[in-house]
Parts: C-alpha cells; structure tokens; sequence
C-alpha cells in the first residue's frame, strides 16, 4: 500500500485517513475479488461456481424424488444467493440442458436451435441419479453461514467426479475470463482410472453438438491454444447438401444466417436452404445449377460459421486465488480429490462400525452382567453416581473395548427401557456384532488398497450412467482451406491496356475473367515486368499490360512462354517460367537487368505446361542468309521467373508468328491421400496414389461392399468409411468374400471394377439385408483359410483355398461361388508378402532440392543451352 494510505494518529485517537485514490483502489480491488471468487470462476474441487453450488444445495435441500417447480428451486435457492431470480434462473436451465445434474421436464429449451426454455412456473427439476450418487454427502461438506447469516450453505461440494471437465464452463470477471471445454464422460473416467495408475491423461474436449474438431493445437486448453470445430456435412446428391450436426457454440439459426449473408456476398451459390430440425439436426442446402459440392462444402467451412474457431482459457479457483492449469493437471487434481474425499467416506464409515460394535459390547456386558440389577446402581440417586458406579463395575472389561468408555455412553445405557433389556438376545447380539466385524475388515481392506478402491469407484459410474454418453465430435485433422480457391466467381474483371487500369468498375473496357473479390492478378506489362495485385474496383498497374488473368498461389503447372528483346544490348531471348509466389503490389522484372527500351516480342500463358511451335523472322541483314526459322518451346527447359532464358538472335526480329499449338511437357501430377484429413494432396502427406493426368479415375472402396470413381481434383472430400482408395486401373483383378445375408452363405469370388460415371456409387455385393463384405485383395497369392463343420457328426475341419488358382473372373455384379457346402464357422484371409520391382517413390516438396526462386517441375524433353540454341539458329541462317 502507498504512503498515502497509511493511518495518521493525533493526540485524541488514531484515525485511518484514506484519500479518494485510496478508495476507489480499495474498493475496486474487493469488488474484483468478489466476482472471481463468489460470482465467474468455478473452483476446482467441485467443478461449480457459486450460483450452481447454490442450485445443487437447494435442490438437495428439497429432494423427495419427485419434480419441484423450477420457480420454487428458484425461490428456495435465493435464501443463499443474493443476486436475484434472473441469475439463478439462467444458471438452472443451463445447467438442467448438459443433462447430467438435473433431470428436467416441460420445455427446457435447446442450445442446438438456440430456443430458450419457458417460464420457470412451467418446468420442473429434481436432482438425477447421477447428482445425487456423486455430489453429495453431509458428513464430508464443509459448510458457511450464508450472506445474510440464517442459513448453512457448503463452501464446496464433495463431488467425487471431474465434473467441471464434463460440463465445461465459461465466465467473464473483472480483468479475467475462463473458459473450459466440456469432455466425453467416459473418457474422463478412463483418464482418471489412469490417473490412479500412475499415468498422465491426456484428454481432448467433446461436444454436445457433435461435428468435427481438430485439437491438434488445443494446448491443454491453456492460453494460446486453439480448436477448429466444424459441422458435419454430406452430399446427399450432386446438387443437395445436409449439415447434421453445427459446431460447438453455434445454433442452427446462426449457421443458416451466415449461409444465406455468404450467398449474398457472393462467396457461395445457393439455390435454397431448408431447416428440418427437429429431434435431430437436419439443414438441407439445394445448391445453383451448375455448382461443385465439393468447392461449396469448403466454401462452407471458409466463408460460414461451418467452421468455427474456440480459444479456451483453463483459468479455477484454487487455494482461494483464480490459477491458470491445464485441463490434464485439473483432472489430475480431480482424481486427488476424489481418492481423498473416498478415503474420508471409508474413515467415518469405519467410525460408525467401530461405534456400533462398541455400544453393542456394551449393551451386552450391560444385561449379561446384570448391572441393572445392582443395588448399588438402582439405589444411584443422580447421573454422577450411576456413572461412577458403572464405571466400577466395567472396569474389569475396559481393556477388551477399543475406546474409553465416555459418560454420554452410559447414558445411551441408561436410556434402554427395560423391555428391550428383559428381550435381548444374546445370540443375535453375537451375530450382529460378528457382522460388523466382518464389514470392518472390509472397509479396512479398502482403506489398504484405496487406489484399487477409487478405481473400482470410477468403474462402477461407468457401468452405471455411461450409456448414451459415447463421443459425439468426431477427432480429425483439418488441412487450412484457402479462401480464394473455393470463393465463387462474384465479380468481373476489366482491364484497359494502354491506361494500365484493371478492376472490376472498368464496363466499358476488355474483359478479362470471371472471379472473387478476394482473389488476386497477376499483370505483365510490355517492358517484361510483372506485378500481383488484389481485386478492387479500379487500380494503376502500369501502362502497356500485355496479359492478365487470376493468380494462383504455388500454381506450378502454370506455365509462361516469352520471348523479349534486352533494351541493352538488342539481344532476344525466349525462356518458359513459372510465378510460384511473389510479394504483392511489388513490380518484379522478367528480363536480363530489366534495361531501358527492353520489349515483350511474344508472350502466351500455358494452364498446363503447354509448348507451342513459333516462326521467327528476322529484319533483313547482310550477314543473315536465312531469315524465317522454327523454334519449339519443348526444347527449352523451365526455369524460375528470374532466369534470363536462351538467346533467340543477336539481331532484331521482325515479328513472330504461332506456327503450332503444343502439348503439355509435364508429367502427370503426382497425388497422395492424407487418411487423416481425408483429402488429396500433391504436398507428399499420406499414400501415394500415382501420377494423374486427363481422365485418370480415382477407385474409392467402401466397407459397406460398394465403390465409386471420382476425378483427381484436390477439392474432393472422402468418406471415413473408405476400405481402399487407389489410381483406378479397369484391368486389376480383385478377389472378395461377403457373407449373403438372404442365403446365410459364405461367398467367394474375383472380379474387375468397371468404369461408372463418376460420382455414382454401385454395389459389388449382394444388397440383401444383413449382407456383410468381409475382406477385399488385390494379391494374386491371397488364401481363404475357411474353419468348417463337417457331416452330421460336426466334425471339425480347416480348409485352404488359393483364390487366384481355383475361382474364375466374373462380373462385379455376380455373388460369387460358395467357399463351402458345409457349416462355415471362421473365415480368414492370408496375403502373402508380393515381391515386385523397388520402384521410385516421388519425393515431396520437403526432399526436392531447391533450385532458384522458383522450383518447378522439369519437362521430360532434353534441356539445351543458350549456346546450342543459338548454333542451331546461326546454322538454320
């Protein structure tokens, strides 16, 4: 504290003097202390904050099994918390809606929709089985007089369960906030089990609403991490698409309204959207003629709260003081707590058995005895005598018992009426003591071994309550979907040439392309400059553009064919290029030196890699003999933007004339499969495919016995339920055994995938219910090993079956031939290793050296140099 606020004395008393300043310090800091202790922060050991803990007591507090109105809990609860109904009412339903404390009846509303709950007077609550299982127990709560002093409220509750890691939390204080994802039930009971064990969990949160999440930067929900949570959308058809579940912290509504506002805007088509919600999610999206499913589902995931972004911030009270910790230190806290809490239930049970044995010795020496009976006890005028009495007449029997023998326990003996006396059994007496004995050894044993105990604790709540609570998010890795290659074409490009503007305000001038306002163009200019800048309405680039078009970023298939003559030294040159990625609104030259009076002679922009033919004629000189000659583009390799490129002629050329389109000179894109991510990629990630060119097909098999072919595009999204995926060959044989579920049989047989249109699905299984497919190969060696039951006698038998060698080719639509006749019980397949030629695996980009700016794939044509292109041209003269 500053000097200022220190107390001053005179000579009449002491006095503390605070200024101002002082005050609204004081009292900001107790006001500040107050919300996150008593109103925002929940505390680790119970997982509440104040509100619920205050709920959760009230409804025990009522607790008769059957339903109270919410509005009575309400009332009942606010003789504990003094901030109103609204708060209290609110913390309810939100509570009473994760469905795991409260059970609840009427209109509690849906945090999937966003509908809010009725009135209070109109629904009702109790506490579940769950609550009152694991929340409560009187004998281990530690209690507080309440705000104003008339009642006993717990300052935790012994919660034995990592409720705040199931439920999650969230809260805004004063310079603090927390938020905390909720986690699988039966996960965190699993963790907590290893917990016990000695292990360290490590857990990742689930949501309520299901989706997909990618936690890969979750941090431990500390600070600084991360959760990418997406809806879970399928193709229903080429032009329909069902979101069937919304992310985490969104509703339907939310998500419908950020379609329709991305429509709008132009980044998505669509045609119509329809919510079917009803007990499930069920969002239908007719999209525009003409529009890809896969591009709009990315466009989805880009431009739409399909996709949304969690930044969790673990912050508890503990000790009296808001903490920052992990989510896996919180459940390891957790586990303590819980291990701690059981081993105080076990202690105080241990008590009352010891307690019970103890008073019953009594009570027995007491009647067997016959000290009622002593003239001495019966002549006792006050309590002081009989105890006096009493304790002469026990003391012999003292050592036997395992505490002192306290007043209070005579006077529980005196107490007994005497009809109970003259009745006591001394047989039951002994045999109820024999039982108490035997449950002591029990809970002593527990006492031993806690941790088996606890563990057994936990498992037992597994048991009981976890049906219904499996995973719902499912765990995935998402690749970035980059927004310019999924937003729709909602703007026209224009350009004027000779000004140097480009934009999309320019009406009146040439036409360049259809394409998003966020993408970006890519200019050359007549002086062999280029520039990359962003969509606006109108913008200078430079006077003298000779090509534009939408740049695409790491496009390395997009080749640039120029010829240009060096402003130094008259000297032309051709060089074939790619622009992989540039810096924005920064003029790059493609020229040697970029020199003063350097020309553009000729420029084309090749998508794939093409190499046209061209004519050069020359301006007449006397040392020419020949002015009119060919020159292929194929023959000069592909350099980076930056290369000064081949010379064409030491003299000046008259004019160059495309003699013949060419043909692309890079080899097929080389593709892989990240099973992770479900997605195809050319970055080295996952399985290698093959290389694709034209009208390659990709084979997609799945479990359920059915395949489709789809196209190579990187946009395409792939079924979890894949069993093989693969470069389509219409000439691979493949052997399957699918158990038929109409005949009940074992079916075997070999076939070829045919070619479908891509995108339709066909069986190549029998479609009768129950119809299972049960293993699909590829390898030649393959054998069916087929355990049998034999004759009338079921005798046992093993048969082997190489599937190659002893079943024929058929149609993909045939069953196929029974592997046995007999009772099939077993069915497995053994694919011997094939050897074949070590073949080269494509490197990725990662083990590619790097070569110039720009590194790109080289063609398969021979790579000549500047000096033999210029001998060929001087000797064609």
């Amino acid at each position: 504290m500053s000097e200022d606020l220190q107390p001053e004395a005179n000579d009449e008393n002491t006095r503390t003097i605070i200024p101002i300043n002082g005050l609204y310090e004081n009292w900001f800091l107790d006001y500040a202390s107050y919300v996150i202790l008593d109103r925002a922060v929940p505390h680790i050991n119970d997982g509440l904050k104040p509100v619920q803990r205050r709920i959760m007591h009230s409804l025990k507090e009522m607790d008769d099994g059957r339903f109270n109105k919410a509005a009575n809990v309400i009332g009942n609860t606010m003789k504990y918390h003094p901030h109103g109904d609204a708060s209290i009412g609110d913390a309810m339903v939100q509570m009473g809606q994760k469905d795991l404390l409260i059970d609840m009846q009427g209109n509690w509303g849906d945090p999937v929709t966003g509908d809010s709950a009725a009135a209070p007077r109109y629904i009702e609550a109790r506490l579940s089985k769950f609550a009152n299982d694991v929340v409560f127990n009187a004998d281990t709560t530690i209690w507080q007089l309440s705000y104003d002093g008339r009642n006993n409220e717990p300052i935790t509750l012994p919660v034995k369960f990592p409720l705040l890691l199931a439920q999650g939390a969230e809260g805004i204080a004063v310079g603090l906030a927390t938020k905390v994802m909720p986690h699988n039930f039966i996960e965190l009971i699993d963790a907590s089990i290893e917990v016990l064990k000695g292990n360290r969990p490590n857990i990742v949160p689930d949501f309520f609403t299901g989706g997909m999440a990618d936690f890969s930067n979750y941090n431990e929900g500390q600070r600084g991490g991360k959760i990418r949570v997406r809806a879970k959308i399928t193709e229903k058809d080429k032009k329909t698409l069902v979101i069937t579940e919304v992310p985490f912290s969104t509703t339907t509504g939310s998500v419908i309204d950020s379609i329709l506002s991305a429509n709008d805007k132009g980044k998505i088509k669509i045609k119509k959207i329809e919510d079917n919600t009803a007990a499930k999610v069920e969002i239908v999206v007719q999209l525009a003629p003409g529009i890809s499913p896969d591009v709009t589902i990315d466009a989805l995931y880009a431009f739409t709260a399909c996709e949304v972004s969690i930044s969790p911030n673990t912050c508890i009270i503990k000790d009296d003081k808001p903490q920052f910790l992990s989510v896996n230190d919180i459940l390891i806290e957790n586990t303590k707590n819980t291990k701690n809490l059981l081993k105080r239930e076990l202690e105080i049970k241990l008590h009352e058995l010891q307690e019970r044995i103890f008073f019953s010795s009594l009570l027995k020496i007491f009647i067997q005895e016959g000290m009622y009976k002593n003239p001495e006890y019966e002549n006792s005028t006050n309590f002081e005598a009989v105890v006096d009495v009493l304790h002469r007449l026990f003391e012999s029997f003292k050592p036997a018992l395992y505490r002192e023998i306290l007043p209070e326990d005579f006077k529980k003996l005196i107490d007994k009426p005497m009809s109970s006396i003259t009745r006591f059994d001394v047989k039951k007496a002994d045999e109820l003591m024999h039982n108490l004995e035997e449950e002591i050894k029990i809970v002593k044993g527990h006492l031993r071994h806690l941790i088996d105990y606890a563990i057994a604790w936990y498992q037992r709540l597994k048991d009981k309550y976890s049906k219904g609570r499996e995973r719902k998010t499912e765990i995935r890795f998402f690749d970035k979907v980059e927004a310019t290659k999924v937003a729709l074409a909602n703007v026209k490009l224009y350009m004027n040439r000779d000004d140097g503007f480009i934009g999309s305000s320019l009406k009146k001038d040439e036409f360049i392309a259809d394409c998003s306002d966020i993408d970006e163009i890519i200019i050359f200019k007549g002086d062999g400059s280029c520039v990359i800048t962003k969509v606006a309405d109108k913008t200078f680039v430079g006077k003298d553009i000779i090509h534009a078009q939408v740049f695409t970023k790491n496009d390395e298939r997009t080749v640039y064919n120029m010829i240009y003559k060096d402003g130094a030294s008259g000297t032309s040159y051709m060089k074939r290029f790619a622009v992989v990625g540039v810096t924005r609104d920064k003029e790059y030259d493609l020229s040697k030196g970029g020199s003063k009076g350097t020309k553009v002679l000729y420029f084309t922009a090749n998508p794939n890699g093409e190499a046209e033919v061209v004519n050069i004629a020359l301006r007449p000189h006397s040392k020419l003999r020949k002015l009119q000659f060919d020159l292929d583009f194929a023959e000069v390799a592909i350099k980076g933007r930056g290369a000064n490129g081949n010379i064409v002629s030491k003299y000046p050329v008259k004019k160059i004339i495309l003699k013949s389109k060419g043909v692309s000179t890079l080899s097929g894109l080389k593709i892989w499969y990240d099973g992770s991510l479900k997605r195809l990629n050319v970055d080295g990630r996952g399985t290698y495919l093959g290389e694709f060119d034209g009208d390659d097909k990709i084979l997609q098999v799945h479990k359920e016995g059915s395949y489709e072919l789809s196209t190579f595009d990187l946009s395409n999204h792939f079924d979890a339920d894949l069993l093989l995926i693969e470069k389509f060959n219409p000439e691979k044989i493949f052997a399957a055994i699918q158990f038929e579920g109409k005949t009940q049989n074992y079916l075997v047989k070999r076939f070829v995938f045919e070619v479908q249109s891509v995108g339709k699905t066909v069986f190549f299984i029998s479609e009768e219910p129950k119809s299972k497919l049960l293993f699909l190969t590829s390898n030649l060696a393959a054998k069916a090993t087929v355990e049998i039951l034999k004759g009338k006698s079921q005798t046992p038998e093993t048969l082997e079956l190489t599937l190659a060698a002893q079943i024929d080719v058929k149609g993909f639509k045939a069953n196929g031939n029974r592997l046995s006749t007999h009772d099939v019980q077993k069915v497995s397949l053994e694919e011997p290793v094939e050897v074949e030629e070590e073949a080269e695996r494509p490197k990725n980009k990662d083990q590619s050296e790097a070569e110039g700016e720009d590194k790109i794939e080289r063609p398969k044509t021979k790579d000549q140099s500047e000096e033999e292109i210029e001998d060929k041209v001087e000797t064609e003269r």
